[in-house]
């Protein structure tokens, strides 16, 4: 293998695109009377809920705070078990944590990696309130059969499709099938607000328990009101959060969804490539997609032959090479914090499995044209 690099600059797996139009965006807020708490967060709300096909989004400064809005929303209280995947990021279940409620850790499909509706009713006892599908790498979970299993055992559907904006189940649009859904728009994501999530939901019932929930459990609802002194006058009615997402954020986030399948048809053009590239490479698998979806495509993983491969040797190979790759996800429960919680390894198998073979590849819609070739000329160098 040559000492010099396939590229001279970093290429990172992730990146945010950002045009003049979303800093006109954010500049006509800074210069407006509402830098928070104002109109553009409703416009946001409104645009994203008409897009996915829900009556109602709500706003939050971060996905991890609107998961947790939702748990909220959806009851989850102590010693309530929650079921999800343990191939995501520690916030699918910390949400869970935060409303002194159990994750319960369900393996996946090994070839979506989705969280495998068999296994999910395995793990259904009297104590179980809810699921928490991930849309793993932009692909929805087999949303029909986890609604239908929810619905039998009445239990709540809380979507973590931080991976899935513009995904598509059964010719539905992710956002409008599940009792909650929520999008991130951190900046690796589909689109982005800095930082920032949302809750969509058709139900009015949870549309006000967020809405109260992300500003302190606090209401100015006149209906809502066990009192009322005046028009000053406000209740805290529970104890909630100040999770409020700005209006700075919010203005980038509606520009930046003016863009959205700009974006996402841009993210499949260099998935065409390099599953043509790739397909062919000896101990290399690449992404398998479900007949009932069209995945967003988040993340662009591959799986590579742990008996033919050193996965430590060939990260390091890309880094050394300029191409920044990283590994999607490190099992929650491996987690330090969950041993001490008293979840140990092997719970999920193929999960281990999968994550000891996955490595995840630069994909994002501002790649020129060389930086798609130079993360397919490395992979033919690195793993051929």
């Amino acid at each position: 293998m040559s000492s010099q690099p396939i590229r001279d600059t970093f290429l990172p797996y992730g990146r945010q695109k950002i045009d003049d139009k979303d800093i006109q965006a954010v500049i006509d807020v800074l210069t407006s009377d509402y830098v928070t708490t104002g109109p553009e967060v409703v416009h946001f709300e409104q645009a994203v809920a008409d897009y996915v096909g829900a009556k109602y989004a709500v706003a939050f400064s971060n996905g991890t705070a609107a998961l947790h809005g939702a748990c909220f929303a959806a009851g989850i209280g102590k010693g309530d078990e929650v079921i999800t995947s343990p191939l995501t990021f520690v916030a699918s279940a910390n949400c869970v944590l935060y409303q002194q409620g159990v994750p319960i850790f369900a393996d996946i499909d090994p070839q979506t990696y989705n969280i495998d509706p068999v296994q999910i009713e395995k793990h259904i006892t009297k104590r179980t309130t809810a699921i928490i599908p991930v849309d793993f790498t932009g692909q929805p979970a087999e949303l029909e059969q986890i609604c239908e299993i929810a619905r039998r055992h009445n239990l709540v559907v809380i979507e973590d499709a931080a991976h899935a904006l513009g995904a598509v189940y059964r010719g539905e649009r992710v956002g409008s099938i599940s009792d909650m859904t929520m999008f991130s728009f951190h900046p690796v994501k589909h689109i982005t607000s800095g930082e920032g999530g949302i809750i969509t939901t058709n139900s009015e019932d949870y549309y006000q328990k967020l809405i109260q929930f992300r500003s302190h459990g606090i209401t100015r609802s006149r209906e809502q009101l066990e009192n009322d002194h005046g028009p000053w006058y406000y209740e805290m009615q529970f104890l909630g959060f100040n999770y409020r997402m700005s209006d700075i954020q919010a203005a980038l986030g509606r520009s930046q969804l003016n863009k959205l399948d700009e974006f996402i048809s841009k993210r499949k053009q260099i998935i065409e490539l390099y599953n043509q590239s790739f397909r062919d490479i000896t101990g290399v698998q690449i992404p398998v997609q479900s007949s009932n979806t069209v995945s967003s495509w988040h993340l662009y993983i591959l799986r590579i032959d742990s008996t033919k491969f050193d996965r430590r040797e060939i990260f390091n190979a890309f880094l050394d090479n300029n191409i920044g790759v990283n590994v999607h996800y490190i099992p929650v429960y491996f987690q330090p914090y969950y041993q001490q919680l008293g979840y140990e390894k092997g719970l999920c198998p193929v999960a281990e499995e999968v994550y000891q073979t996955i490595i995840t590849l630069p994909l994002f819609p501002s790649m020129a044209e060389k930086d798609v070739q130079d993360v397919i000329t490395a992979v033919h160098h690195i793993l051929n």
